[in-house]
């Protein structure tokens, strides 16, 4: 399977010839949607879905069911539900975003475990209970800080890890935090520049 990270939250998957693209938000290449077969959205936030694109580009769209997510049509996902999406094998996992401060944003939240290898959580830090051979960590947000990646990455014991949510974060910041997250993990941690494939 091929891995493409996009800017902030956006990943696409490739295998033999089928594409599923994970939270094309706002920020993120419209590229990163070319001949794509079906969408996944973890959640409503703009970073995390771009309604205006997504509405254009007549494939499938899965987000959390009663998410608000105006003027795009989209089959709604629970917990813990089994389904398949472009031809990948798609679980769900979690159910709310993660706390920020005074209970905002307080909206449903999917992670997806995709072909039981690649597991996206959005804008959490649930562990699934089943084992994982790559995670997409969070890096930063509003709604954590860097001991809690490290703890999420120890947490979920994957073979390997990769960044996502960093398009708030500077050279600076996001060198400091990748050098935590290499140090302080066991996993082979790495840092994906948006566009960069593994």
């Amino acid at each position: 399977m091929r891995i493409t990270k996009y800017t902030h939250a956006c990943v696409r998957l490739e295998h033999e010839g089928r594409v599923l693209v994970i939270d094309p938000g706002t920020w993120s290449e419209p590229a990163a949607l070319r001949g794509a077969d079906a969408v996944l959205v973890t959640h409503e936030h703009a970073d995390h879905i771009d309604v205006l694109r997504l509405a254009g580009l007549d494939v499938p769209v899965h987000a959390p069911a009663g998410a608000d997510i105006p003027r795009l049509d989209v089959t709604g996902v629970s917990a813990g539900t089994d389904f398949s999406a472009g031809g990948f094998r798609v679980r769900a996992t979690g159910g709310r975003h993660a706390f920020v401060h005074g209970g905002r944003p307080d909206c449903a939240n999917l992670g997806y475990i995709i072909d039981d290898a690649v597991y996206h959580p959005g804008d959490s830090l649930h562990v699934p209970e089943q084992p994982i051979e790559t995670l997409l960590v969070p890096a930063q947000g509003s709604w954590m800080k860097t001991g809690e990646a490290v703890e999420f990455v120890n947490a979920v014991r994957p073979q390997r890890a990769f960044a996502i949510h960093d398009g708030q974060i500077n050279d600076r910041g996001l060198s400091s935090v990748n050098r935590w997250l290499a140090e302080e993990t066991d996993c082979g941690y790495r840092y994906l520049r948006p566009g960069e494939s593994l």
